[in-house]
């Protein structure tokens, strides 16, 4: 294993098997909410918030805040894997989001119900251009919703060259056509697990490969996010009760760029196993005012992997553009290559509450390219408001899988010799 690493540079390695989503999911989410819960007094505040990490369940409820969240009076339309034709009423459901891609609106509302969806012939990518919401965890019958529970919505594909895209999982690209669109895009309660899409080097799929081997019909490992949404002036992001798993992006396995006097709250979603950053935060305007806002809280981000074994990019929980204003309170930055929050960048208005960062490799923060740990952001920190504060580091305890543990831990980085 040590020679292979040192030896093979295109290589990394992310055990999809045994990041499964139905069962190694259950377990680590589990494990992290027992963990955090069981902290001391002094923060209170975070491990209360944990607890309820779990999205709803009641359908009429969590639609009517959709409907009333995405922008103007938008069509609902459904999905169910069963379904046929593109109607896609609750009746009559069409069987994938690509099957009604071109008559898709400003402001319309997409519900998905449980399933495995790897979009038309086996595509495994959905880009629009056009700002929508998507919202996934539902019953067959769409009366209840159980996103991360016994309704997951999942978001896959395949590698195989002839059919699989490598563009994003799902991406919401609006800021050509839409760049003044002033309402709200919502994802909330979906699954993406790229671990299909990917190109692994064996049969126990532990190296990931990126590049191409068009001999055997294999694309590269895609270089993509998850999710990437992209918008123009004024409009608003809401991303929620998300799961990204098995990524391998150059950047954020969760990508955002808002544009002008736009907002981004994303909150609740576990981000583990990816390359990159685990969520990356970024400006699509860069004036002297009007810049956009970014609420990062509760969110769980774990094994944040560097692009590759010799990168000096990637790995950390959260990264960020200088051009915007972020919040970041009552989240989980665990066990990354590099660090918790990347701040080389230097934006100016960074608010860091309540979080809890375990198990970095390098630093809990970075700022001038200068790395530091928590004990040491209050004093040297150049970009950390004032309103932040009471970030803390705990000892937490996953239930992973103990072969892929051993692995991620094991891992012995090149260094440029045999």
């Amino acid at each position: 294993m040590k020679n292979s690493v040192f030896l093979i540079t295109v290589f990394l390695l992310m055990s999809s098997v045994n990041f499964q989503i139905n069962a190694q999911f259950d377990k680590l989410k589990k494990s992290v909410d027992k963990s955090v819960a069981g902290l001391s007094k002094t923060v209170k505040a975070a491990s209360d918030t944990k607890k309820s990490m779990a999205p709803a369940t009641t359908s009429e409820t969590r639609e009517s805040n959709v409907k009333s969240t995405a922008s103007g009076i938008g069509s609902n339309y459904y999905i169910r894997p069963d379904g046929k034709g593109k109607d896609a009423t609750k009746e009559a459901p069409a069987k994938d989001i690509a099957a009604i891609a071109m008559q898709l609106k400003a402001g319309d509302v997409v519900h998905i119900a449980a399933g495995t969806y790897t979009s038309k012939a086996d595509q495994s990518s959905d880009v629009f251009i056009v700002p929508i919401s998507i919202i996934g965890g539902y019953s067959p019958d769409f009366s209840k919703r159980d996103p991360w529970g016994q309704y997951k919505t999942v978001f896959s594909g395949t590698n195989d060259i002839s059919k699989g895209l490598t563009t994003e999982r799902i991406g919401i690209l609006t800021d050509k056509g839409y760049k003044d669109w002033t309402g709200e895009i919502v994802i909330d309660g979906i699954i993406i697990d790229n671990g299909a899409r990917n190109y692994y080097s064996d049969a126990k799929e532990e190296f990931i490969r990126r590049k191409a081997s068009p001999e055997k019909g294999m694309n590269p490992t895609p270089n993509t996010p998850g999710i990437k949404i992209r918008t123009g002036s004024g409009t608003k992001v809401h991303i929620k009760n998300c799961v990204i798993t098995n990524t391998a992006p150059t950047q954020g396995a969760l990508d955002v760029q808002v544009g002008k006097d736009g907002s981004a709250i994303i909150e609740n979603n576990l981000i583990v196993n990816n390359t990159g950053e685990g969520i990356m935060c970024k400006s699509n305007h860069h004036g002297a005012s009007g810049h956009p806002s970014y609420l990062l809280r509760n969110n769980t981000i774990l094994f944040s992997w560097k692009h590759d074994a010799i990168a000096s990019f990637g790995g950390n929980s959260i990264m960020f553009d200088n051009a915007l204003s972020i919040v970041a309170e009552n989240n989980v930055f665990g066990f990354a290559d590099f660090g918790g929050v990347n701040n080389v960048k230097q934006c100016k208005f960074v608010t860091l509450k309540n979080n809890l960062f375990v198990g970095h490799k390098k630093y809990d923060y970075q700022e001038f390219g200068t790395g530091l740990k928590l004990d040491e952001m209050e004093d040297y920190a150049n970009y950390i408001t004032r309103e932040s504060g009471n970030n803390y580091s705990q000892e937490i305890k996953l239930d992973i899988n103990k072969a892929w543990a051993q692995k991620y831990f094991g891992r012995v980085e090149i260094s440029g010799q045999k």
